[in-house]
């Protein structure tokens, strides 16, 4: 047994000892570090780098499809497609490879292929790709290729470029086959620093070694910084540009004005591809390479607008809890300052809340469900938080692509837990015993990923029948039930365990046999409870459109500061609205609490769901066929879902909580 013991506390210091030397080597040896997915790449002159190309994608149909469905030149090795995450699976991105080279401060004008003449179905495909305004997404180095263009007498920058042109009021359109690259680099004096550790995906690490003070310096490297493309569409003579090879020089040539010079998209039509590459020496520094694509238009109608709602919302808020406290404070010292007598003649003469003390903590309808609600809604609201407070330290760089998404599903799948545990939890104190919690944890596992399986399921035979890139591949949907059934549900189930084990709330007052029968009033109670959503709503509706911007429009959002505020905000507005309506319920001695505190709050939904309806009619405009309606309406109930769960929590906890501390507070016999 001693030996036993030696051994444990040799193999703890031998652990302990291998930790504090690598603490030792980071803090002696690192100047600082690169969140995982912003590592730098340095590039030498002449240094080979092949461009990627991502799905194209068309604010006209939400459809992403693969860059090789249309007939563009190939690289010589074949397509190779890159390692994706779950993130950018299920947002439809699908990197390949391109023939598209640069090397580095090397100017040069290329020539790469010339199609076979164009067949009748790929004619059509052209045109309708072009008239659907797709754009071809290129990268370089992780940099999207960006594109700037008047309009209205504004410079405006997109990402990517068209496939095609089509001229007003025209018949003919014309496709795309010349760009001109405009690559910024930065010339970088490593010295004595090296990088670590560097790779796709890979954690870049900056090192000096202090005792290399000796040692010549390192020739200065390039860092790109910068990735801008011209198109043009310009008509060549096939005839000489197929006794050409890849990557031959050409002449430059400057973008012509006139569409007799274009080239146009018509069958048996050979179409060559060629492009330019100029390379500019930039002083913008490699950690600053992403604020021109993170750089927001109308900066100071987003900062006015958060402004002008959070002092609206805290003015509300401020007015509505300081008129519940003088309230409640006021009928608590009348009601305690009473002797029993009095206090028993009193609750004859008087109505409100003190008369429902019998019935306030009754069993609410459809206890199960509202457990399961209750349970899911804390597992999407820890999701949320975590992820925008990480997105808020900038812990979600952009340039990991689906990063944010997936850590949003990994997050979700280990909260399990929590689910688990605060629905058995409810459930125990509603029900007074811990019998059936597995069924109720099984609910909690199933009911909020069962109704997303079945919208996105529905959704990927759209995607599946228009051959989208966007559908999920079929390996994907056994990893997502992998994941869902041997990590989200066991560990939903063991939250349940742990909520069995966790001490009962007892309630403050015992419930009377008979029901009391609750007054009729003027109006319907949902009116109160779906009118009360409105307030949290003011809260979301700014940060909603830049949000659905970034989602349909394919802006970048990363103003998560902001974002991190408005969900603060939204909290405390989500529980206010729904404890003064608990309140105001009980004053009219409606004890059926439970369900409207829920939906006090919960019922933002159905104003977050007119909006992207609102949304899809007037800002989306140009969104073109059922398919890609569908496709929006299906993301947009799902998203309406999860807030209405999250808000829905927030509301019926804190209301639980306060008629508990309300009805602890009076004098009961």
């Amino acid at each position: 047994m001693q030996m036993e013991l030696a051994s444990v506390r040799k193999g703890w210091l031998m652990y302990w000892n291998w930790v504090w030397v690598w603490v030792w080597v980071c803090v002696e040896r690192t100047n600082g570090f690169y969140l995982p997915g912003t590592y730098m790449h340095t590039y030498s002159n002449g240094d080979e780098i092949y461009g990627k190309v991502n799905s194209m994608t068309s604010i006209e149909t939400e459809l992403p499809f693969s860059y090789y469905s249309l007939p563009y030149c190939k690289p010589r090795g074949g397509i190779k497609k890159s390692a994706e995450n779950i993130g950018e699976l299920l947002m439809g991105d699908q990197i390949d490879n391109s023939p598209y080279r640069f090397r580095i401060n090397i100017n040069e004008s290329l020539y790469l292929c010339t199609t076979p003449p164009l067949n009748e179905k790929e004619v059509k495909l052209l045109k309708q790709r072009t008239r659907d305004l797709y754009q071809v997404n290129m990268i370089l180095d992780n940099l999207p290729a960006m594109r700037f263009a008047m309009q209205n007498g504004v410079q405006i920058q997109w990402t990517g470029f068209p496939v095609g042109y089509t001229p007003p009021d025209a018949t003919a359109d014309y496709i795309i086959n010349h760009l001109r690259f405009t690559v910024l680099v930065h010339e970088y004096q490593g010295g004595d620093l090296e990088i670590i550790g560097t790779g796709e995906g890979g954690l870049g690490v900056i090192a000096a070694d202090p005792d290399n003070n000796d040692k010549p310096s390192s020739p200065p490297g390039y860092q790109i910084v910068g990735f801008q493309v011209a198109p043009c569409s310009i008509k060549r003579d096939p005839q000489l540009m197929t006794k050409l090879h890849m990557y031959d020089n050409i002449s430059t040539i400057t973008c012509p004005t006139g569409l007799s010079k274009y080239q146009i998209i018509s069958e048996n039509e050979r179409i060559s591809f060629t492009y330019e590459v100029e390379f500019v020496k930039s002083d913008i520094k490699w950690p600053s390479r992403w604020d021109a694509y993170l750089k927001m238009d109308g900066d100071r109608v987003h900062w006015f607008s958060i402004f002008n709602s959070l002092m609206v919302i805290f003015f509300l808020a401020g007015i509505v809890f300081v008129i519940f406290l003088r309230t409640v404070r006021r009928d608590l010292t009348r009601y305690e300052e009473l002797d029993k007598e009095a206090q028993a003649q009193i609750n004859e003469e008087l109505s409100g809340w003190k008369l429902v003390v019998g019935d306030v903590f009754r069993e609410p309808e459809h206890a199960t469900l509202l457990c399961v609600m209750v349970g899911d809604g804390v597992q999407i609201l820890g999701m949320a938080a975590v992820t925008i407070v990480f997105a808020a330290f900038g812990f979600m760089s952009p340039a990991s692509r689906g990063m944010l998404l997936t850590g949003m599903i990994i997050l979700y799948l280990f909260l399990g837990i929590g689910a688990g545990y605060v629905s058995v939890r409810v459930w125990r104190t509603i029900k007074g015993t811990t019998q059936g919690w597995w069924r109720i944890s099984w609910f909690a596992a199933c009911f909020f990923p069962g109704i997303a399986f079945v919208i996105l399921t529905a959704i990927n035979f759209l995607l599946w029948g228009s051959k989208s890139t966007g559908a999920i591949p079929i390996s994907l949907y056994f990893k997502l039930l992998f994941l869902w059934f041997c990590i989200s549900v066991p560990l939903t189930l063991v939250g349940g365990f742990l909520g069995t084990r966790a001490k009962e709330i007892e309630y403050p007052v015992r419930t009377n046999q008979i029901a009391r029968e609750i007054p009729g009033g003027k109006y319907p109670s949902w009116i109160l409870v779906v009118g009360a959503g409105s307030l949290p709503f003011g809260t979301l509706f700014i940060e909603l459109f830049f949000i659905m911007s970034s989602i349909w429009l394919g802006r970048f959002y990363y103003v998560f500061g902001f974002l991190l505020i408005v969900m603060l905000l939204l909290v405390m507005v989500c529980a206010e609205v729904s404890v003064v309506l608990t309140y105001m319920h009980l004053c009219v001695e409606d004890w059926k609490w439970w369900w409207k505190a829920f939906f006090a709050s919960g019922s933002v939904c159905l104003y977050v769901f007119m909006y992207s309806i609102n949304y899809l009619v007037f800002d989306l405009q140009s969104l073109s066929g059922p398919v890609s309606a569908m496709l929006y309406i299906g993301y947009s109930l799902l998203m309406a879902l999860a807030i209405m769960l999250a808000t829905g929590t927030i509301g019926f906890l804190v209301s639980f909580y306060f008629v508990h501390y309300l009805f602890s507070s009076v004098k009961i016999d």
